[in-house]
């Protein structure tokens, strides 16, 4: 029996550390907080600030667990990450364990290797509880905005919406992007680029180092430079060198995995996870760039012997960030003669981190720049053409060169041929392009944690999951931007002629990049507008480092709460009280054919057009925007378009077609049966051949593919991936299986494993009210519609056992439903009628008079 307990976090870091520990140590996973505030309710006494913590229900059976484990251990070592939340996990294993100082020991380690967790055991120490006080002070102030805020959302926008502290400010950077964007105005300029050729016919590709501002002064230019004789003016060469950039931190390692890898943000953290809990690289939550001597030294080494003694140039890096976090390192492989990893996913990650740390420790790279001016002493402006020559490789042996999203491309520097100051050059073409000005970019998701970073706000293990539940939330997306069309000149001076012409060219289109929703503005607004100071970047930032300052034992974080929340809560009250309801509400002008306003708002089902007021004697009208359109910028000739929806077209096979738009976008109803209209696809652009091709292609995509036991499968791409069905059942198809060519075989399999998983998911159902007992992962459950609930024990105080709960009967199902939830049954009264609003910013929102069609799959 092993008398030493370890407890970690997770099972794969306690699979690994497992290795490294003799029989003597016994490793459990706590499957990271087996305690937290309650997902109901605040759970938090706003007179002391002090948490209602309680072990969540999926928890209690591995707690009961931990506790056996405990009662048979004689030293319990707390082995939880090196961070704040690690040391609240740590915390609430002791208080939740009934740990005593005397038979509890706090490890850290920044690495999962023998060394790292040998050395931990030589050097243990007790629970810090400046780190717990940080967590909870951040947890607790984060519960609070959310808990208070959200409900005035619901009241003053819509229902089912939230706030946060760090989410809000990060939805305001992408608002104010957008707002930036669309505010901006092009200003075009005309740049002169010249292919040169010089005796040897070899080419000089060239800039002029001024833009003329019209196109009468680019003209009047080329004019001028078809009498004119070009001559090499300047060569100058200058020598220079280019610097590794540090090891990375949390922050670095998700924008280049970004832009190296085209990673997200919560891909690179997963993939990083496993590579530290399998023990190939360093603690993956950081933002310092230290790194350690033996690191140095392992790094040495390694250079040493792959690249030779001229590579070498060991050195340290200093964390210029005022509030990072505690004494870590940078993220960095823990043996640098492991190369490569198996798993390919992981590797091309490990890949990036190893070399960018080997990078770190080498030599500077050795450039030549050269730059040569073209030109003639009777022209106003001359060309430069610039190119360099790397003359010792240095660190990009390792690692190659660093391009971040605002490079440009177009001033990729090349090698230039050889040429002497006073050399006669021919001209082969010389052009000059209309180029507009740019607008700022938006954020990728690299982009807007660099800036979060920048300002002060989040810190490493808040990224990521920022960044997903503001999209989870709905107040951003990646959505498409179509680009529009533009004419530009473009003039060319080929053989002392000049030829002009009007191109098309296609702007401000964009995929893969941050752009708000509707939904998202609005919220944006409202918030800025009511809660100035919580949406304050400076106010994010102080924040965080309030809980700097605790973690570091210089702030008691209740004063710091009380402070904080004798300011905060008034606020509320008075946003409640006397804000006015927001949609985003926006006229757009009058309707031609009945002289009535036509508005733009959020409604209960999203952005949508009204024409005609709430208190006119003939109800108002309504349509959907369609995807793409925003209430902020749609114009009333584009809304006017969305009343033509729907519209009928001829029966095609005897049933009946017609042309829409509703919750799920533009379809094509055929019969009963909708269908979704191909993304980008203008409904109103779609004919009656069109709409036969459509339906067409859903018949094919629905025709069977096979049958099991008599009964069609049909196969098709869902919100969730590729899957088939079988009678009403959706089952999804893994990835090891080729969903473009499934065989009869992988079909039974697939079907059959559904099948008994649906079987042994119920103990009893009682499909009519929606009642079952289902087997869980931790045991029993009773579900009513969405929610869960509790099996109580019997009367002796033993528990259910799964032949017992097959003999229960719905009536005794329905009382332990009642005791948990006494609303559960309670009959939903219709709400009183309303009087009528004050404004009209007010009015309740009105189902669109458009069908939605059904969910599909």
């Amino acid at each position: 029996m092993s008398k030493n307990l370890v407890i970690v976090e997770s099972p794969a870091k306690a699979k690994t550390i497992q290795k490294y520990l003799g029989s003597d140590y016994e490793v459990k996973s706590s499957f990271g907080h087996i305690r937290d505030l309650p997902k109901k309710g605040m759970g938090i006494d706003l007179a002391t600030f002090s948490p209602d913590y309680e072990v969540s229900a999926d928890k209690k059976k591995l707690v009961t667990e931990l506790k056996s484990a405990v009662k048979k251990a004689d030293m319990v070592w707390l082995a939880s990450d090196e961070d704040r939340e690690g040391e609240a996990i740590a915390w609430h294993l002791a208080e939740e364990l009934k740990l005593k100082p005397d038979n509890r020991k706090r490890i850290v380690f920044h690495e999962i290797t023998k060394n790292a967790i040998l050395k931990a055991i030589e050097n243990p120490r007790d629970i810090n509880q400046n780190l717990v006080n940080a967590q909870q002070a951040r947890r607790v102030l984060d519960r609070i905005v959310g808990f208070e805020m959200s409900p005035v959302l619901w009241k003053k926008v819509k229902p089912g919406l939230s706030a946060g502290r760090v989410q809000s400010v990060a939805v305001r950077l992408v608002v104010e992007r957008e707002k930036e964007i669309r505010a901006f105005t092009p200003k075009a300029s005309f740049k002169l680029d010249g292919i040169f050729l010089n005796k040897t016919s070899q080419e000089i590709a060239a800039k002029l180092k001024k833009d003329f501002d019209r196109e009468e002064e680019a003209e009047k230019f080329l004019e001028l430079a078809k009498t004119v004789e070009f001559k090499v003016l300047n060569v100058e060469t200058k020598p220079g060198s280019r610097s590794a950039s540090a090891p990375f931190t949390t922050s670095t390692l998700q924008q280049e995995a970004s832009s190296r890898l085209g990673y997200n943000v919560t891909n690179t953290m997963r993939l990083a996870q496993r590579l530290y809990e399998e023990g190939h690289i360093t603690y993956m939550r950081t933002d310092s760039v230290n790194l350690s001597q033996e690191a140095i030294e392992g790094a040495k080494t390694q250079i040493l012997s792959e690249y030779g003694k001229e590579y070498s140039s060991p050195r340290n890096y200093t964390t210029k960030s005022s509030s990072a976090q505690e004494a870590h390192e940078a993220i960095r492989p823990t043996d640098f003669s492991v190369k490569t990893i198996g798993d390919v996913q992981l590797n091309k990650l490990y890949q990036l981190i190893y070399r960018r740390t080997l990078a770190s420790q080498m030599a500077n790279a050795k450039i030549e720049k050269t730059v040569i001016e073209i030109g003639n002493a009777k022209l106003p402006q001359h060309f430069e053409a610039q190119g360099e020559v790397i003359i010792f490789d240095g660190f990009l042996r390792a690692y190659g060169i660093v391009k971040t999203e605002d490079d440009d491309e177009e001033n990729n520097e090349k090698l230039l041929p050889k040429v002497t100051v006073g050399e006669v050059l021919d001209y082969k073409k010389i052009t000059a392009t209309e180029k507009f000005t740019r607008p700022s970019a938006r954020y990728t998701e690299a982009g807007l944690v660099r800036k979060l970073e920048e300002l002060g706000i989040g810190r490493p293990s808040t990224y990521a999951p920022t960044i997903q539940t503001i999209q989870n939330r709905e107040y951003v997306d990646k959505r498409e931007i179509e680009p529009q069309t533009r004419e530009i000149v473009k003039m060319s001076l080929v053989k002392d002629k000049i030829k002009k012409e009007v191109l098309d060219e296609k702007f401000g289109g964009d995929k893969n990049k941050f752009v708000p929703t509707d939904i998202g503005e609005v919220v944006n607004d409202f918030l800025t507008d009511n809660f100035s100071e919580i949406l304050d970047f400076g106010f994010t930032a102080r924040v965080e480092e309030s809980f700097d300052e605790i973690a570091h034992g210089g702030q008691k974080w209740k004063e710091m709460m009380t402070d904080f929340y004798s300011k905060f809560h008034p606020r509320i009250e008075d946003v409640e009280e006397n804000a006015d309801r927001a949609n985003g509400e926006r006229l757009l002008g009058v309707d031609p054919k009945t002289g009535k306003n036509v508005t733009t708002r959020i409604g209960r089902f999203g952005p949508m057009i009204q024409i005609g007021e709430q208190d006119d004697e003939e109800k108002p009208v309504f349509a959907s925007l369609l995807s793409g359109q925003n209430i902020a910028t749609i114009t009333l000739e584009d809304a006017l378009e969305l009343f033509k929806l729907p519209f009928d077209l001829n029966e095609f096979e005897g049933q009946t077609v017609t042309i829409g738009v509703g919750r799920f976008g533009p379809y094509v109803k055929w019969g009963e049966t909708y269908i979704s209209i191909p993304k980008g696809e203008d409904p109103l652009s779609i004919d009656q051949t069109r709409a036969e091709e459509i339906i067409a292609e859903k018949k094919l995509a629905d025709a069977p593919i096979a049958s099991y036991k008599g009964e069609p499968i049909t196969k098709g791409t869902g919100r969730f991936g590729p899957f088939i069905k079988y009678q009403s059942i959706f089952i999804n198809v893994p990835k090891r299986y080729n969903f473009e060519n499934l065989s009869q075989s992988d079909i039974n399999e697939l079907v059959e494993a559904k099948l008994e998983k649906e079987a042994n998911r119920y103990i009893q159902h009682w499909e009519a009210e929606k009642i079952s007992i289902e087997n869980a992962r931790w045991g029993p459950i009773v579900k009513h519609g969405k929610n869960i609930y509790k099996i109580p024990k019997k009367k002796d105080d033993t528990k259910y056992e799964a032949d017992d709960l097959k003999e229960i009967s719905i009536d005794e199902v329905k009382k332990w439903i009642t005791a948990q939830d006494p609303k559960a049954f309670a009959e939903k009264k219709k709400p009183a009628a309303k009087k009528a609003p004050a404004k009209k910013a007010t009015t309740a929102a009105k189902k669109p008079a458009v069908k939605k069609p059904a969910a599909k799959k």
